[in-house]
C-alpha cells in the first residue's frame, strides 16, 4: 500500500510540475513568436481561427512545452519513486498523450504537427525522463 500511495504522490506531483512547465513554455513562446497582428490567441475560437495564418516557427513552442512539459514529469515522479516502478513517468507520458490527442480534436492544427507532436513528444520523452531520473543500481 505504500508503494502504490508513493507512485500516486509520485505522479501527481509530476502532473503538476510537467503542466506547470507546459504552461510556462507556451507562454514563453507567444512572446518569443507572437502572433500575426491581429489574432486573437486567447480563447479557443480565436486560436482556431489564426491557425491558417501561422508559419512553422510558430508550432515550435507548443512542441518543446509538450515534450519538455511531459520529460519534466516523468522525471520528477521517477525521482520521487526512485528504480523501484517506471510506471508513473509511464502513466504520465499516457496522460500527457491523451490530452495531446484530445487537442487534435479541439483545435485544427496542421496534421503535420499533429502527428509529429502525438509521435515524438509524449511517449518518448516520458521514457527519456525515466530513464535520466533513475537512481543508479
Amino acid at each position: 500500500m505504500r508503494a502504490f500511495l508513493k507512485g500516486l504522490l509520485a505522479v501527481v506531483v509530476g502532473l503538476v510540475v510537467g503542466s506547470a512547465v507546459n504552461m510556462g513554455l507556451i507562454l514563453l513562446g507567444a512572446r518569443v513568436v507572437p502572433a500575426p497582428a491581429g489574432v486573437d490567441t486567447t480563447t479557443s475560437e480565436g486560436l482556431a481561427a489564426a491557425m491558417p495564418l501561422l508559419g512553422p516557427a510558430h508550432f515550435v513552442f507548443p512542441f518543446l512545452a509538450h515534450a519538455l512539459g511531459t520529460f519534466a514529469g516523468a522525471l520528477l515522479a521517477t525521482w520521487i519513486v526512485g528504480r523501484v516502478s517506471r510506471v508513473p513517468a509511464a502513466v504520465i507520458g499516457v496522460l500527457f498523450l491523451a490530452g495531446g490527442i484530445a487537442s487534435c480534436f479541439m483545435l485544427p492544427a496542421p496534421r503535420w504537427f499533429e502527428a509529429l507532436d502525438v509521435v515524438l513528444a509524449y511517449l518518448p520523452f516520458a521514457w527519456l525522463g525515466y530513464r535520466l531520473g533513475r537512481r543508479p543500481a
